[in-house]
Formats: structure tokens, sequence, C-alpha cells
């Protein structure tokens, strides 16, 4: 069953099968929420967030594209990119069987974004959902000369108590920590959040293991060597006001930034994906 709804100012795309439902902003291709029957809500999202035309959706799965953060050059543009701000189009929906549908939305280069950022592309958000929520984003060099980009499928996860959770898969594991700006740290154990945590992971080719008080969700990456984690700590207000608490909230983001930027040559395309399960 598939459904065209608003929300404030966006229109959002409702899809359900028989294991799972998900809601997709036209605005950002953006995901902000999914759920699997008879389980817990698998995706976060801010009761503050803006539904706005122009301005990103605080939770579920924001694209960063294609640069992540702050770009390196002019901070007067869009953080984390245009893509999450830009309308999408809606290509495709399949059901697959009953219980699994394959949902595709497009961006593609305009006259405004090459304002922003001058080279020809075409991005493709490929979306299945069933009991898992597998997401790939395929950037594709429709160009005449090669370009870089740094990127993000920025999840945040619902989780009961931020203060609760451990996160597994990370000991032993390089990382950039944001908070000081240092590099060369490594993680000694399993992870756990008793402050602010902003780092980027390198080096990951085994799926993160999130054990929460009321589920255990899996997050495996293809397409990335780097996973970004991230929850603002207990003074999230002074930085964000979209953001109704930090509590309920992590965020493990799919990531290909820093030393592993993409280069894609033209007619060469790169899938980052993300594969979300829970139990």
């Amino acid at each position: 069953m598939q459904t065209i709804k608003q929300k404030n100012e966006l229109e959002y795309l409702e899809v359900s099968n028989a294991l799972s439902s998900i809601k997709i902003a036209f605005q950002g291709a953006h995901i902000f929420d999914f759920r699997v029957k008879g389980k817990a809500k698998m995706l976060f999202l801010s009761d503050t967030s803006h539904f706005e035309i122009g301005k990103a959706i605080r939770g579920g799965i924001p694209i960063c594209w294609p640069w992540f953060g702050v770009h390196v050059s002019d901070s007067n543009l869009p953080n984390h990119g245009f893509a999450r701000t830009s309308l999408w189009t809606h290509v495709e929906i399949e059901a697959l069987s009953e219980s699994k549908t394959k949902i595709v939305f497009s961006l593609e280069s305009s006259e405004e974004s090459l304002k922003m950022w001058p080279y020809d592309f075409e991005l493709t958000l490929e979306i299945y959902m069933s009991d898992i929520l597998e997401v790939s984003l395929i950037s594709k060099n429709r160009g005449e000369k090669s370009f870089t980009l740094t990127q993000a499928l920025h999840t945040y996860l619902e989780i009961e108590e931020i203060h609760e959770v451990e996160v597994q898969g990370l000991r032993n594991k390089p990382f950039y920590n944001k908070l000081d700006n240092s590099f060369d740290n490594v993680e000694n154990e399993e992870l756990k959040f008793t402050t602010e945590v902003d780092r980027i992971y390198y080096d990951l080719s085994q799926p993160l293991f999130v054990k929460d008080a009321n589920q255990n969700i899996t997050v495996e990456t293809k397409g990335s060597n780097s996973v970004v984690v991230w929850n603002p700590g207990s003074e999230y207000k002074k930085s964000f006001n979209d953001l109704s608490a930090y509590e309920n909230m992590l965020c493990l983001e799919s990531a290909n930034v820093f030393k592993d930027e993409i280069e894609l040559q033209p007619n060469e395309e790169h899938v980052l994906r993300t594969i979300i399960s829970q139990t």
C-alpha cells in the first residue's frame, strides 16, 4: 500500500507491506520513519524537527552529499551538502513480494546545484524494506571531468537510554575525535556513552551491534570503511533548537569522509549502503 501525505510544508510517501512501514519525504529523499511490525521503533525523529522547505529534518536518515559537515572552502554553503534539502524525484515502487518492497528516488544536477558544486551528477537512492531496512546511495559522474565527494547516510537510531547503550564492534579501531580535533586515537573497549561523542571510526569491515534495553540493532555498511558515531550529550540545547532530546538517539552513520573520500571519473559510479536490522 502506498499513499502521498503532507506533514507541515513537506510531502512524503508512505508505504507498507506485510512486515513493515516507511515514510519518505520528497525533500531529501529523507526516510524519517521505519517500523517493523511487532518490534520497537527503529529510527529516531525529533519531536521538534522542522518539516519546512529548505530545512533538513532532524532524525531518520538524512543524506549528506556531496560533502560531509562544513564545506572545506566556503562555510556559507549548506552544512552537509545540498542533497538533504533538494527535491528528489520518486522513480519507482515495486512489490517484490508481500513482505519486500523496492522504492527508488533520484536527484540530478541542476542550474541551482551547479552554482554550489560545478559538476554533473546523478544520485539514486534505492530502498528495500522488509523486516530489514537496506538503503543504497548510488553516486554517478555524468560529466566530462572527475570529482571527489564525501558523504554519509546519517542514520539516527531510536534507543531507550543513551547511558545504557553499548556499541560493539569498535574495539581496537582507530578514530578521529571531532571534539578535540585529535587523530590516531584507538578504541580500547566496547563503546559506552557518558558524555558527548562525535567520532569517525576507520578501517571497519564488520557489522556494528547496538545493545539497547529494549532491542538489539545491527548496522552493516558496504562501500565504506568509515562510520560516524554521534550523540550530542546533555548540552545539546545550546547547539540544536530542533532536537527534542538526546537520551533516545544515537547516530551510526555509514560514511566516506576524510581519507575515505571518493573520486569518480566520468561515467563512474559508487554505491554506499547501510543495512539495519533489529532483534
